[in-house]
């Protein structure tokens, strides 16, 4: 699955390494997502199955995302059992956010 409007023009991480970045996402999608839902237009709440390392983990992959792709705002609040990972954007990405939650839910199970 490959989405343009999932990694946008705007994304300075180098092309090359897109595919890794992109198969990151999705194997987390895969393995800990839970629920996805859309508290607002521009906001996408997924909740995580946590466990050892997971925190760790979604935390380095949101620092690194967000130096690429500066327009997306990251909240986790972490759980004893799940992991809340909220992600905003503002309205010139909005498109982009739809194309997460759409291959989120794609990759997780999650309609």
């Amino acid at each position: 699955m490959n989405d343009p409007e999932w990694v946008p023009q705007s994304c300075t991480l180098p092309t090359e390494a897109t595919p890794l970045r992109v198969a990151e996402w999705d194997t987390l999608f895969a393995e800990r997502l839970t629920s996805l839902s859309r508290p607002e237009a521009l906001r996408l709440r997924l909740t995580l199955v946590g466990g050892p390392g997971v925190e760790d983990r979604v935390s380095d992959l949101v620092e690194r995302e967000s130096a690429c792709c500066s327009f997306f705002v990251f909240t986790i609040t972490p759980g004893e059992s799940a992991i809340l990972l909220d992600i905003a954007v503002d309205h010139d990405h909005a498109d982009v956010l739809e194309s997460l939650a759409v291959r989120a839910g794609a990759a997780g199970g999650t309609p």
